[in-house]
């Protein structure tokens, strides 16, 4: 059986490959060094930057319970109420908006939390209370 020049070179072009793959693995080996696991060990210094050389063992040692992994505690902070107008109400549904003055952020609000006369347009004082989506105005009172 006769093969076809296309086929030949097709196999051609495959032991080649394998040669160009053999030769770059032999040069890897050459150039890589042993190849042992103690060769691709990095470590972390004090600074954060990965070196070659393990840490020295005299250097200071931290306590585990100096280690603190989260956020600082809040200190006291006076809460200080905020200025703002009424920007949205829908007395059916029993919330609103209020827009910020100085920010121009909106703040939503439950009826719960604002006197009864509370209309759109007032002018008002507030303070801010986490909720589940976000703050929240409470404490809401209206300026004259």
């Amino acid at each position: 059986m006769a093969i076809s020049s296309n086929k030949r070179e097709l196999q051609k072009k495959k032991v080649e490959k394998r040669q160009e793959k053999q030769k770059r693995k032999e040069k890897r080996k050459a150039n890589g060094g042993s190849g042992s696991f103690e060769d691709m060990i990095a470590y972390v210094d004090e600074n954060g930057m990965i070196v070659s050389t393990p840490p020295d063992p005299v250097k200071k040692k931290y306590e585990v319970e100096d280690i603190v992994i989260s956020t600082p505690k809040k200190e006291d902070v006076e809460e200080t109420a905020l200025e703002g107008h009424v920007e949205y109400f829908n007395p059916d549904k029993g919330y609103g908006f209020i827009k910020h003055d100085t920010t121009a952020y909106k703040y939503f609000f439950h009826i719960s939390n604002v006197p009864a006369t509370i209309k759109e347009g007032n002018k008002v004082t507030f303070e801010l209370e986490r909720g589940q989506k976000g703050m929240n105005a409470v404490k809401v009172t209206i300026i004259n």
